[in-house]
Formats: C-alpha cells, sequence, structure tokens
C-alpha cells in the first residue's frame, strides 16, 4: 500500500512539474480552459425549396466587444461579416432579411455592420430588408439604411438620429473618499474625457466638434438610405427623438409596417422568387426553431446599455461616442 501510495505521489509530482516547466516556457500559453463556440451551421426555420432568405440577427448592443459567457463567442462585428461571407458563397442564398432588435451602439461598430452589408450588397447584387422588430434607434436605424427596404412591426421604436458621448465625472466621490488623481502629461488636452476631472470650456468644445463630424456622417447614411427625403428635413427629423412605426412611416423614414414574415415575403419578391427556405446560421448548441429564435439576447451587464463598464471606470476608462438610445 505505502509503495503504491509513493508511486502515485511521485507520478503526480512529475505531471506537474511538467505541466510547470511547459506553462513558464510558453508551449502552452494560449490554451483556453473555456469552451469555445463551433463553426456556424445551417438551420432551416421555415419554408422549402432550392433557394434560401438567410435571417441575420442585430440584437442587443451594436459593440466590438467580446460577448460574456462561458462559451467564446465572436464579437457582433465578427459575427455578423462571418455571416455575410457564409452566405455570399451560398449562390442559393438569394435575399438577407435583416432582423434588428436594438437601441445602437458604438459609432464604429455601427459604421463598421453598415459597411460590411453595402459591400456584401455590392459583390452579390442580393436585395437587402430591413426589418425592425422591437427597437431600431440610432445605431441599429443606422444599420437599417443599408437595406433595400425598410419595414417596422407595428409596435416598433426607431429613430433617434443623433450622437451622445457618456462622460461620467467622478471627482466629487473621489473627494469624499479621500482619493486623488492627477495626469502627468505631454498635452494640455491628453487627460480630456477622463473620469477624474470634470470637462474644462476646451475640451467640452472640441468632444462638440468630433460629435458634430459624426452626427454629420448619419446624416449622410441617411440621406443615402431614404432617397426620397430632402436634407433639409432629414435634419428636422435627426434631433433625437424616437418615433413609432406608424410615425417613421408618416415622416418618410421607414417604408412600410409589418412583421417579420411579411419582410420575408418581400424579401422573396424582390429577389424575384416564390418559394424559398428560410435560415439562420447558429452554432451547436444553439436552439433555432422558427423565425424568432435568437431574436433575444441577454446583456450580461445591464450597464453596458450606457457604454458603462464598471471595471474600465475604475482603471480609467475613457469617454465612448454613441449612436445609441438611452432612455
Amino acid at each position: 500500500m505505502k509503495r503504491r501510495r509513493f508511486f502515485f505521489a511521485n507520478a503526480f509530482t512529475m505531471i506537474l512539474g511538467a505541466g510547470i516547466a511547459l506553462l513558464l516556457s510558453g508551449c502552452i500559453y494560449n490554451i483556453s480552459l473555456l469552451p469555445k463556440s463551433g463553426p456556424l451551421e445551417e438551420k432551416v426555420v421555415e419554408g422549402s425549396g432550392e433557394d434560401k432568405v438567410l435571417l441575420l440577427d442585430i440584437s442587443g448592443v451594436i459593440s466590438e466587444e467580446k460577448p460574456d459567457g462561458l462559451i467564446e463567442q465572436p464579437n457582433m462585428v465578427a459575427r455578423i461579416k462571418e455571416e455575410l461571407k457564409k452566405a455570399e458563397a451560398d449562390k442559393a442564398v438569394k435575399a438577407v432579411v435583416l432582423r434588428i432588435n436594438s437601441p445602437g451602439g458604438t459609432v464604429t461598430a455601427s459604421d463598421i455592420i453598415y459597411h460590411e452589408i453595402l459591400r456584401f450588397k455590392q459583390r452579390t447584387g442580393r436585395k437587402v430588408i430591413a426589418s425592425i422588430v422591437d427597437v431600431g434607434a440610432s445605431g441599429g436605424y443606422y444599420i437599417a439604411m443599408a437595406g433595400d427596404r425598410v419595414l417596422a412591426h407595428p409596435t416598433a421604436i426607431t429613430g433617434s438620429i443623433g450622437v451622445i458621448m457618456l462622460h461620467v465625472n467622478l471627482q466629487g466621490l473621489m473627494e469624499k473618499v479621500g482619493v486623488g488623481a492627477e495626469s502627468i502629461k505631454s498635452g494640455a488636452h491628453k487627460d480630456m474625457g477622463i473620469p477624474t476631472k470634470s470637462l474644462s470650456p476646451e475640451d467640452r468644445e472640441l468632444f462638440q466638434t468630433m460629435i458634430n463630424n459624426m452626427y454629420a456622417r448619419f446624416l449622410e447614411v441617411v440621406g443615402q438610405g431614404r432617397k426620397g427625403l430632402a436634407s433639409d428635413r432629414i435634419k428636422t427629423l435627426a434631433d433625437g427623438r424616437i418615433y413609432t412605426a406608424t410615425q417613421a412611416k408618416e415622416a418618410g423614414l421607414i417604408d412600410d409596417i409589418g412583421y417579420l414574415d411579411q419582410a420575408i415575403d418581400l424579401a422573396k419578391s424582390e429577389a424575384g422568387i416564390q418559394e424559398a427556405k428560410v435560415i439562420l446560421y447558429s452554432r451547436s448548441g444553439e436552439y433555432t426553431n422558427n423565425i424568432y429564435s435568437q431574436a433575444i439576447q441577454k446583456e450580461a451587464n445591464p450597464l453596458a446599455t450606457w457604454g458603462i463598464d464598471p471595471k474600465r471606470l475604475l482603471q480609467g476608462g475613457s469617454a465612448k461616442f454613441l449612436y445609441l438610445w438611452m432612455p
């Protein structure tokens, strides 16, 4: 018995030592203990025939941040790029329906997704229909402008055309707990926007100029997507307010009011087909059995809706520019 214990103790010591040696040498540096997500798989959720209509999900806050969770997942921008690439390679995919349920997100992530959808259309000549299911505000509406037609559910909210930057000022709180922060900087504005001090008038003016430029980009995108609207009219509508589906249609911000299945029928009509399989791209373990599957995504950090990450604030996180509706 003692010999057996001695044998197992020595074996364990040798294995542990070898593992530490490999770790120190960098041989297993990239090994992750978290399960990895698998490749995209095509799932038919309704319909039949050889032709296909892809449902592309744009749900939750639009960001390049990596999703939280036990399973490693690509960020939203990377996922959408991956799905568009897969659809482009499949000649049977005749049209795409953007299933939008988003209050918006970061300026850059919204613009990249918009750009990738436009490139997909240019390379393939296929039709893209935007369907605003619940909320398609700010960055969500920005992306909808890449569609050939835009529909909204009767109860949907859209609009919120504009830019916002959230600056969290922790200076007062830090003073109460007796904590101070100083910046050693190379220029007067190097620390502009940090949460440990209030904005100076000069910093505020610089940020406002940047926001005005991003707002002009938003107006340009809406002008390209809603060609029937004059630029002066777009600017009047783009004061940040939200619109119901009825108001949006009356204002010319969307083409029609309709449910997701009507958007799918419109996609078929625009593609010149009558029958088609409606497909989703999902990964192993994700449950998909109808056109509304995967439409709802959980937000791991409730403050992330406002672009706030508590850990980053404590580490001196910077301000963010957002195409985001923040009720």
